[in-house]
Formats: structure tokens, C-alpha cells, sequence
């Protein structure tokens, strides 16, 4: 398994971005995976999230691909298919590739929603995603060893 882990971020609203993976680097520290090890790729939005994933995880360089971004609701039907489109995408990159990806976006209805689940604490999107797929991926190596 590679010693790697990819972090595609949406950076649709740049500071939930940050605050996300910030957070995603604390998780994959607190699963011993250094600071060093772990790659960030910014896409515009979290529309874009599985095809960054997908990249990813083809390349062959990661044990895993957390997926991170916002969607906030508004007042069109936009939002349902971004989140739908989002999660299934990624979804289907994990299924497809073997490569485990998490699903760390933020699928609010308002920005006070998303900045108590981007800012540290037991809710923080970017660290439990992080550490899930971090432990997916340990538990793709242990099966396969």
C-alpha cells in the first residue's frame, strides 16, 4: 500500500476549505500519517470532487482520497443535485478504483450549519474523514496481506 493520501478539496468557499483541511490534516495525524504524506488538490467545487478523486486514485501514488468541500443550500434545486451527484461520484470512485475515498462534504442548510462542522471538534468533517479513510485503507492492506 502506498504511504500516500490525497485531500481533493473544494474551494467554493475558500474558508470551510481550509478549515476542512486543516482538519483532515489533524485526522490523518492522530492516525499517524505525517503532515508530509498527505497531498492537496483544490478543485472549484464539490460538483468537481469525484473526478479529482478518480485522478487520484488512478494514479497509483495514494492509499487513499478524502473528499472535501460545502454545499450550502439555496434557494434553487441546485443543491440536491450537487450533493446527490457529489456523494454518488465519489462513491463510485472507491467502488471502481478499490482505492478507498471518503466523503467529507459538508451538505448544509445554512453557513452557521457548516462552520460547526468544519472547525475542529468531535464534528469536524475534514478530521473524520481523514480518519476514515485512513482506516479503510489499513483495513485494504490487512485484508490483503
Amino acid at each position: 500500500m502506498a504511504d500516500e493520501f490525497a485531500v481533493c478539496v473544494s474551494t467554493f468557499y475558500e474558508d470551510l476549505a481550509e478549515r476542512l483541511t486543516n482538519g483532515a490534516i489533524e485526522g490523518f495525524d492522530e492516525e499517524g500519517v505525517s503532515a508530509a504524506s498527505v497531498h492537496t488538490f483544490e478543485v472549484p467545487g464539490a460538483f468537481e470532487l469525484p473526478a479529482a478523486a478518480k485522478w487520484c486514485a488512478e494514479s497509483g501514488r495514494f492509499a487513499g482520497v478524502a473528499c472535501l468541500g460545502a454545499v450550502i443550500r439555496g434557494e434553487t434545486d441546485h443543491y440536491d443535485y450537487v450533493c446527490a451527484e457529489a456523494a454518488s461520484g465519489v462513491q463510485r470512485v472507491q467502488l471502481d478504483t478499490g482505492v478507498p475515498c471518503a466523503f467529507g462534504v459538508l451538505t448544509c442548510n445554512t453557513m452557521e450549519q457548516a462552520l460547526a462542522r468544519a472547525g475542529g471538534g468531535k464534528r469536524d468533517q475534514g478530521r473524520n474523514a481523514a480518519i476514515a479513510v485512513a482506516r479503510m485503507a489499513r483495513l485494504r492492506t490487512d485484508l490483503e496481506a
